[in-house]
């Protein structure tokens, strides 16, 4: 009988180690909330030592993480090849399209006025949707900074990057990649317009109409205007064609296209074809650009290779956080209600990548529903709850809604930090280098996410997802 019941708690022992290899420790968080704070303090308090030495800090970090996987989890080395998978597809695309935009060049012959800026913001976050936050905010913050010299106040960038660098790219997958990871696992491409048309406008509208307000209050800035014939001019349009080339290239993929070759099993390597194509094209633009098109943009790489090494860190000490909320969401997704589904993914999407804080709780959603989100037509069937030809389990509110609202917000909350979503450190580090008044990781977040963006987003939870 004892032997027995040394049998039993060896078993039981080993059920829980197992149970623990699996699961990361809580502990294993503090990387990611170190960086997050170095990040937040390190350029008010210690801003020498950080410029100097933030990429340490970031890849030590992360190293920290991803020695404790590849030594102490079951399928850790797994997930660090995943995670490397991830971060070389976000980064080919960011870097890709900062360097091709970098050699075109936009003047506009305006000088920077309320209803001129307020246009432009709008026609950027249109543009979001077409060739992704990312290509929309380089391209224009440059032409937006100089229509707006010697009147260029902070809110000026802040309402870029709500707008056209987040919030803009919410109708199409091109637009952010939460939306694009939604496409690869089964969302059809013009859903998410369909569905998010509405909660789109109304946001864009009111922080465009919010930031006139702002721009007529400040005036001027003492500068007279000259006279200008309004026109607008483009230098380097070939780099349109090499925008184009990326664009197509963010569908070669095998989960898009049926049978596509995958160079992750074919060679083992942590990249795909698409992720060669970006390479390619990013050098030779660089390589033909218009060299007047670089110097009247102040190009260079100093945005990109801070976006690099940050997001490296970010993404390997973002690991257990992402595991430990997507168990946390699967294994509590039928107390989830929309509203809280809604608040979850926006308040996570703020602080963590968005893209994969849209997976897990997309993961969550699903299993509300009973569907595995790795099943090919999970996506196809809680969207036919939504048509009545299903059977939903979550009383009379249409399935469709809670995958509305992950959307909605795993892409309008990526604004409310510098870290929410890339482009958004890009266009601070672009406006900081030309010397514009750029508020620092705490005060855009006090004096500008929550006054501005959190009465807008209770607005869109109260005419849309209150269920």
């Amino acid at each position: 009988m004892a032997l027995a019941e040394h049998q039993d708690a060896a078993v039981s022992a080993a059920a829980a180690v197992s149970g623990l290899l699996h699961m990361p420790p809580v502990w294993l968080v503090l990387p990611f909330v170190f960086l997050l704070l170095m990040i937040a303090t390190g350029p008010l308090f210690y801003r020498r030592f950080w410029e100097h030495h933030y990429p340490k800090v970031a890849v030590g970090l992360g190293a920290i993480v991803a020695g404790y996987y590849a030594f102490m989890m079951e399928h850790g080395p797994q997930t660090l090849l995943h995670t490397l998978e991830e971060y070389i597809s976000f980064i080919a695309l960011v870097a890709s399209l900062f360097i091709v935009s970098g050699g075109i060049l936009i003047h506009i012959e305006r000088r920077g006025k309320p209803l001129v800026n307020g246009l432009l913001l709008l026609f950027g976050a249109v543009l979001s949707n077409v060739i992704g936050t990312t290509g929309a905010s380089m391209l224009l913050i440059r032409p937006y900074m100089r229509i707006n010299e010697g009147r260029l106040k902070a809110f000026h960038i802040v309402f870029f990057i709500f707008i056209v660098s987040n919030i803009g790219g919410g109708l199409t997958p091109i637009g952010d990649p939460p939306l694009f990871l939604g496409f690869l696992k089964g969302v059809p491409f013009f859903w998410v317009i369909s569905k998010v048309w509405l909660p789109w406008v109304v946001a864009v509208v009111a922080l465009v109409l919010v930031f006139m307000v702002l721009d007529m209050r400040s005036g001027d800035g003492g500068v007279q205007e000259p006279a200008k014939n309004g026109g607008i001019s483009i230098t380097g349009t070939r780099n349109f064609l090499y925008l184009g080339m990326i664009i197509v290239a963010v569908f070669l993929d095998s989960a898009v296209i049926a049978g596509f070759p995958s160079l992750q099993e074919l060679l083992g390597v942590p990249f795909g074809i698409r992720e060669v194509i970006m390479g390619t094209v990013a050098i030779v633009a660089y390589k033909t650009a218009d060299s007047q098109a670089l110097k009247g943009n102040e190009f260079n790489f100093e945005p990109i290779k801070e976006v690099a090494f940050l997001f490296i860190g970010i993404f390997a000490t973002m690991i257990p956080a992402l595991q430990l909320i997507g168990e946390y969401a699967s294994s509590h997704a039928g107390d989830f209600s929309v509203t809280r589904f809604y608040w979850m993914t926006g308040a996570l999407s703020g602080v963590l990548d968005n893209a994969p804080t849209y997976l897990n709780f997309l993961a969550g959603a699903l299993g509300k529903f009973g569907l595995d989100i790795n099943a090919p037509d999970a996506v196809a069937q809680i969207r036919s709850f939504a048509a009545g030809t299903g059977s939903p389990v979550a009383g009379d509110v249409s399935s469709d809604i809670y995958l509305m609202a992950i959307s909605v917000a795993s892409v309008f909350f990526g604004a409310m930090t510098y870290i929410g979503n890339a482009p958004n450190f890009m266009v601070k580090n672009i406006a900081a280098q030309a010397e514009a008044d750029v508020p620092d990781f705490v005060e855009y977040i006090y004096k500008y996410s929550i006054p501005f963006l959190i009465p807008i987003f209770i607005g869109l939870w109260l005419l849309f997802f209150n269920f």
